[in-house]
């Protein structure tokens, strides 16, 4: 698989919401259980079991969502970890769960290429609207998982849904962009947009019936996708002189 490095088109302005969504997802994940950096949350088993409870807080449970009732946690958690001791009310975990990681690697990952990514959707779209859209990326991915996982009581987390909806409009509004990626072993080329995220989408897209044993959301990667493609499609639809008034401002 291709991993992107970098855009190869420079932006025009500085991408600073881009380093913000940044920043905040690794300032969230240090002060996290899931983090070795947090070590107030104690080590071991203790930790293990706040890092679990601490997801079923603050995660998205689609059981959750569908019903907008919290749920009890699992039998198992609860016997060998205690109670839940919070309360919650679901459909902020829609938003909370955007910033949560389970470890140092799905943050990075995600990181990669919300980077990549995320410096020419916002060069487009101007700050506001891509810090709006990328949360409107989120709730439709979060959402459409629960959607379609019902009674689902696993806890979902990550950015990844969010930035798949960038990764769709960075299709749409930058058709002919290249990115610069690297190609294992140590092949580093580059490659049009469409290749590098048309084939990541084929393999979510693949990878649908292994989603229980990898515990990857590839249905919330599809639907983050195709809402960034359909939000940019009606973006590019604006008249000649919205567009760039769009362009212009952020």
């Amino acid at each position: 698989m291709a991993l992107p490095l970098y855009d190869s088109q420079p932006a025009r302005r500085v991408p600073w919401v881009t380093y913000l969504l940044i920043a905040v997802n690794v300032v969230v994940f240090l002060i996290t259980p899931m983090s070795r950096f947090a070590t107030w949350y104690g080590e071991g088993a203790v930790r293990e079991c706040r890092a679990t409870q601490f997801t079923f807080e603050y995660g998205a449970v689609p059981k959750e969502l569908t019903t907008g009732d919290q749920q009890p946690l699992p039998s198992d958690v609860a016997r060998d970890c205690g109670p839940a001791t919070f309360h919650k009310a679901p459909w902020t975990s829609a938003f909370t769960s955007m910033f949560l990681h389970s470890g140092a690697l799905h943050l990075l990952g995600n990181l990669v290429f919300l980077f990549v990514v995320g410096m020419g959707v916002e060069d487009r779209l101007g700050r506001w609207r891509y810090l709006l859209s990328y949360l409107f990326f989120g709730l439709v991915a979060v959402y459409g998982f629960a959607w379609t996982s019902p009674g689902s009581a696993v806890p979902l987390i990550g950015a990844s849904g969010a930035i798949a909806g960038v990764m769709g409009a960075y299709v749409i509004l930058n058709p002919r962009g290249r990115v610069v990626s690297w190609v294992p072993p140590v092949i580093v080329i580059r490659l049009p947009v469409w290749v590098v995220l048309g084939y990541w989408f084929i393999l979510q897209w693949l990878s649908l019936g292994s989603e229980e044993k990898s515990n990857v959301a590839y249905t919330a990667h599809i639907y983050g996708f195709a809402a960034g493609v359909v939000f940019a499609l009606l973006a590019r639809r604006a008249g000649p002189s919205r567009r760039l008034a769009a362009l212009s401002r952020g």
